[in-house]
């Protein structure tokens, strides 16, 4: 049979590859006989993987120290890792979703990679919007450094939700995807976007938590009735940065069952169409969540006290 995907002897770099996503990718690769070079703050569990290499995405001096020991040569990049914000601070939720890949992207893969070299991100389908706010993203994306990403964010960091910055780290993502795949598609490398829906990974019961219930996250499944799995979101991914989409660049590929295309035809409120930067939404939405706690806190003491 012929090698129609390409990824024999490939050296592969897989971030997040210890759970969900960024594992079921990873063992793919594996499957198809590329060297995968695994980046996790968690042991990858994988078999067959060159090597496993512990990094906090959060910090560039990690990243900077997780490089030293992959290839000079790199031909395929999946920035699959992410955090969702509901147990991390915003500072630490969009510099995993976003500045590592700016960073990544624009100090190792620019360098590193060769014509036919393929990356793709793993951002959401809570980025959609960010055409329609690209105003709201615009100096964020096109900041150069580390240093200067933190800087344009320092305010949001301080005022905002850390839940805000899932969104607006994926809708900055998307962004830089978008203007970064004509850059690069000058020197013969691909640039894709996957865009997943609600997917059932180890990150489930903080988005349950955030929309209300387990029911209401499977309504942002589109028409699926169901969550997606980990591996129906790593196969386009896998697609992508392969040889079979060889003339594919430059692509949002949503992946959500036409939860989005229910939205464009008004079948379905979109609720993400909201400002992630404006100062009165994130200190109305940072209320909310403080209520909300506190509620469940109450919530949680009460049954404590009845099971007494």
């Amino acid at each position: 049979m012929k090698n129609y995907f390409g990824y024999t002897d490939k050296v592969c770099v897989v971030t997040g590859a210890s759970s969900g996503m960024g594992k079921a990718t990873t063992e793919m690769l594996v499957d198809l006989g590329a060297k995968v070079y695994a980046i996790d703050l968690n042991p990858c569990p994988v078999e067959g993987i060159t090597e496993f290499i512990s990094c906090n995405l959060a910090k560039k001096t990690e990243i900077d120290e997780a490089f030293q020991k992959i290839p000079e040569h790199i031909d395929s990049f999946f920035g699959v890792a992410g955090l969702s914000g509901s147990k991390t601070d915003y500072r630490t939720t969009f510099d995993c979703n976003y500045t590592a890949n700016m960073y990544i992207t624009l100090n190792y893969l620019k360098t590193r990679m060769t014509k036919g070299g393929s990356i793709v991100y793993c951002t959401s389908t809570a980025g959609l919007e960010w055409k329609k706010f690209k105003k709201e993203q615009n100096k964020v994306v096109h900041a150069k450094t580390w240093e200067e990403v933190e800087a344009l964010t320092k305010k949001l960091a301080e005022s905002a939700p850390a839940t805000f910055a899932y969104m607006y780290s994926k809708r900055c993502t998307s962004q830089f995807a978008c203007e970064q795949s004509v850059e690069f598609a000058k020197l013969g490398i691909r640039i894709n976007n996957v865009l997943p829906g609600s997917t059932d990974t180890g990150m489930k019961q903080e988005f349950q938590d955030m929309i209300g219930s387990e029911e209401e996250l499977i309504a942002q499944a589109g028409l699926a009735g169901r969550l997606a799995t980990p591996e129906e979101m790593a196969y386009p991914m896998v697609f992508l940065n392969s040889d079979m989409a060889s003339f594919i660049a430059g692509l949002d590929m949503v992946v959500d069952y036409t939860d989005t295309c229910l939205k464009v035809l008004g079948l379905k409120k979109n609720l993400e169409a909201i400002s992630a930067t404006n100062p009165i939404i994130c200190a109305l939405a940072k209320k909310m969540i403080m209520k909300s706690a506190s509620q469940k806190a109450l919530n949680a003491g009460s049954d404590e006290k009845k099971s007494e």
